[in-house]
This record gives C-alpha cells, structure tokens and sequence, in this order.
C-alpha cells in the first residue's frame, strides 16, 4: 500500500511583502538588461531559475491595478487596450 501525504500536492503558499515586491522589479529590469546584450549561448537553465525566482514575488495585476490607482502619474491602467 502507498502511502502518500496529502501536503505533497499543496502549492507552497507564501506571502510577499512589499520590499521583496520592489526588488523583484528591480531585479527583472537587471535581467531584462543583462539579456539585451547577453551573448548567444546563455545557459537557458540558469535563466529560467531566475525567472522563477524573480516572479515569485513579481507585481501580479492586482498589485498593479493598486499602484495604478494611487500612483497614476507613474503607473498606466494595467487593464487598458493598450497592453498585450
């Protein structure tokens, strides 16, 4: 008989707070960067751990509609046509 544990198959639930929020787009803008003018064999491996990384705390669009409506000199509606 298995036995399996039923937390096995729960998603890891954490919570960000907003200094790790701002690092995370910190961060992606230092990636993005980097990748610009990254040669042509970078470790794809490599990149896609830090993405994983990055995204785990990355902005989703609740947090950008947030910042949108305090802040709408810096931020743009997330939910507007424009974006993809």
């Amino acid at each position: 008989m298995e036995h399996r544990h039923a937390r096995s198959n729960l998603k890891r639930i954490t919570m960000t707070v907003p200094d790790e929020r701002t690092r995370a787009v910190l961060r992606a803008r230092d990636l993005l960067t980097e990748l610009a003018t990254a040669p042509h064999d970078v470790n794809l491996d490599v990149l896609r751990e830090r993405a994983r990384t990055l995204l785990r705390h990355y902005p989703d669009l609740v947090h950008l509609r947030l910042s949108a409506a305090m802040a709408s000199g810096i931020w743009g509606d997330p939910d507007a046509k424009w974006h993809d």
